[in-house]
């Protein structure tokens, strides 16, 4: 891919810095029905941090817990030093964090530029529009059409760009390969490597761990709603036994 005319601003330049999160002792519930039981993990700046686990295991719970999306919430989570556990989701936002769901949220009664101009810019920093159309030209060819008519791989570019508009610095992706073909992945990979290289730090859930494997810095095991292992990607060829057995890969 070329390079970014400019910068974004608002993100970290450091390759990899000091720790930007701090998730620790965080437990969630929806309803009466008790998900997170005591997940712990730090990201620092700069880095693609990847949890790992099967269906279920709590990874987008963790996700939205951040995010200030689970009503029911304890434990810590630190974001720059600052406390988020009971912090609402557009202060989060301001702060510089954003998530792009699993399900994508594209809204079938806008069209593309629509879709994409909804989020309102919440911090200084995000990427222009010539900027995001340099990262995924695809959406500048379908700026008038529906954006629910795009495909799968189309709708998944349309919802990173979406939050790379707000002025986040820290991405949160959830399962952003998800029913895509080989060649889009791929390119949602490329996507994610030069994300990281312009200084945005990305957390990310996947459940395809070969995909993870050529971006993740670092790798989480979650299981029944705890971090259970972690490793670096150049501890990766001593765990592949302890992969098989988490995830079955």
């Amino acid at each position: 891919m070329p390079e970014l005319s400019t910068a974004a601003p608002g993100a970290v330049k450091t390759a990899t810095g000091g720790q930007i999160l701090s998730v620790k002792n965080l437990e969630a519930w929806y309803g009466e029905s008790h998900i997170l039981h005591g997940i712990n993990f730090d990201v620092n700046a700069g880095e693609v941090v990847t949890l790992l686990g099967r269906n279920g295991a709590g990874k987008t719970t963790t996700l939205k817990s951040i995010m200030g999306m689970i009503g029911k919430r304890t434990g810590s989570v630190r974001f720059n030093s600052e406390e988020l556990i009971r912090t609402t989701s557009d202060r989060i936002a301001r702060l510089g964090v954003a998530f792009c769901p699993e399900e994508r949220g594209i809204f079938a009664s806008l069209d593309v530029r629509e879709n994409l101009l909804l989020p309102p810019v919440v911090r200084a920093g995000g990427l222009t529009l010539d900027q995001i159309f340099d990262l995924f030209p695809n959406l500048k060819e379908r700026l008038a059409s529906q954006g629910t008519k795009l495909s799968g791989g189309e709708q998944q570019m349309l919802a990173i760009a979406r939050i790379l508009r707000t002025g986040a610095s820290f991405l949160m992706l959830d399962e952003p390969t998800e029913g895509l073909a080989p060649v889009i992945i791929q390119q949602i990979g490329h996507t994610i490597a030069r994300l990281k290289r312009e200084g945005f730090t990305i957390l990310l859930v996947e459940q395809n761990f070969r995909f993870a494997s050529t971006v993740a810095d670092r790798y989480y095991i979650v299981e029944h709603g705890k971090v259970i292992d972690g490793f670096a990607n150049s501890e990766l060829s001593a765990n592949m036994d302890k992969l098989h057995t988490y995830l079955g890969v």
